[in-house]
């Protein structure tokens, strides 16, 4: 019987064969992006990729997701890799598809290869047959909550229940046989030094879309007889501005939007006035009290303009908790292959001020999401790009691995001893409770 370096030397050297068949992988996602719940070329290929692996997989999971699990040599815990298909949408990114806008400006596109690098480690006949437990191989769409309008048309069908792609995934019951999970992200020198980073947490959100109602009329001749829903969300955001200082430091609190429709015509007073926005926040109740400002503010505008608002609060993502002791495995084994002065462990409530779904996850089960820093430029920008591709999809794909033969090593004895010694701070069902309970609709009129 192999001992566990032996088994993780096995797998790192089968991940090293392939890295040029992964890398090329990365790059083929990186010229092919596609927003959330919209990546068919995406999870095709990955579809391909995983069969050629010999993944037996499902598809079409949560629309374009992705799940496969493979069986160790004894039964025991389910340990997730996880990778993310979606893109963003960043016009000018040097990588942006020139028709949708969309581009990989999160370094997404290496996520699913950094999976599938994990997989052939783990495949390898003997490294599989020493391991007590599954793997379950996880390409999940939608991890960036945006195209809201489109997500709630989804969701107003039946299409949708949750409108992103790991709270989807979990309402469906995909996660509902896997105990724990982690998944790796890139991040730039712009945000991390060394090369790999664990620890941390992330903000919480609920997501906004409003519609400003007004009615319309001549601009020219009789703009006094319209409603102008233009103007009554510019008072709104203008009044959201003013509760910036009624806000905690410590809550980390971010009120942030976008204007998606701001009228039919030039020549005509604006009577539909579309808006998206975040309520971001470090707890649930810093988001709730900020959130109940922020409609205070978009009721004041169709108030002094005496029209309308539609609001809708969608349930976006909770805070991330990354678990300790999971958290000491990749981190050593990240040592391992980078040395100790390439890993630093941020404080637990260091907060970086973004949000993730995998947040989420981290609620119900033990999970970890790393970052490994390959990229350039500032994060959702025309300037993130990926320049060491060995550190955004080689090396972390080889640190999962390792990670997830100490979890199923030895009888699976440190995953069980995670998961006797955690408590979730939900329940599936809890989890869905509260998420269902954060969805409202709301029509104000102003008049």
């Amino acid at each position: 019987m192999p001992t566990i370096q032996e088994l993780k030397s096995i797998a790192r050297a089968a991940i090293e064969d392939r890295a040029e068949w992964l890398i090329d992988a990365a790059k083929t996602i990186l010229d092919n992006p596609e927003p959330g719940f919209t990546e068919v070329k995406t999870s095709r290929f990955v579809s391909e990729k995983m069969s050629e692996l010999r993944i037996a997989h499902q598809s079409g999971i949560a629309l374009t997701g992705l799940k496969g699990v493979v069986q160790g040599g004894k039964p025991g815990p389910t340990v997730a890799v996880i990778g993310e298909l979606d893109s963003l949408r960043v016009l000018e990114h040097p990588h942006a598809d020139p028709e949708t806008g969309a581009a990989h400006a999160c370094g997404h596109h290496c996520q699913t290869p950094m999976m599938l690098g994990a997989a052939v480690g783990l495949l390898v006949p003997e490294v599989l047959e020493s391991l007590a437990g599954n793997i379950a191989f996880i390409a999940v769409p939608a991890e960036e909550f945006i195209d809201v309008e489109y997500r709630w048309g989804l969701h107003r069908e039946g299409t949708l229940g949750l409108m992103a792609g790991k709270q989807e995934f979990i309402r469906l019951g995909a996660f509902d046989d896997v105990d724990m999970a982690m998944m790796v992200h890139t991040a730039s020198t712009s945000q991390e030094t060394a090369k790999f980073a664990v620890g941390g947490t992330s903000n919480g959100h609920v997501v906004k879309y409003v519609k400003f109602i007004g009615k319309a009329s001549h601009a020219g001749g009789s703009p006094h007889l319209g409603v102008n829903a233009l103007q009554a969300a510019m008072v709104a955001l203008n009044a959201l501005n003013t509760q910036r200082e009624t806000l905690r430091n410590e809550h980390n609190v971010r009120l942030h939007g976008i204007i998606t429709r701001g009228g039919a015509a030039v020549n005509s007073i604006p009577a539909d006035v579309r808006y998206e926005g975040r309520v971001r926040g470090r707890t649930a109740e810093a988001i709730a009290d900020a959130n109940e400002k922020m409609d205070r503010c978009l009721r004041a505008g169709a108030l002094t303009m005496g029209g309308s608002v539609e609001i809708v609060t969608l349930p976006g993502y909770l805070p991330m908790k990354n678990d300790a002791d999971m958290m000491e495995l990749f981190k050593r084994n990240a040592a391992d292959l980078v040395g100790e002065d390439e890993v630093v462990e941020h404080p637990r409530d260091l907060n970086r001020g973004g949000s993730t779904d995998m947040g989420d996850l981290s609620q119900i089960m033990p999970v970890i999401h790393p970052y490994t820093t390959a990229a350039v430029g500032s994060g959702h920008s025309t300037d993130y790009v990926v320049t060491d591709y060995e550190q955004a999809v080689v090396n972390p794909a080889i640190s999962m691995a390792m990670t997830v033969i100490d979890l199923l090593h030895d009888d699976a004895q440190a995953a069980k001893r995670i998961l006797d010694s955690t408590r979730p701070t939900m329940t599936k069902s809890q989890y869905l409770s509260f998420q269902n309970s954060r969805l409202t609709e709301e029509l104000y009129e102003g008049v």
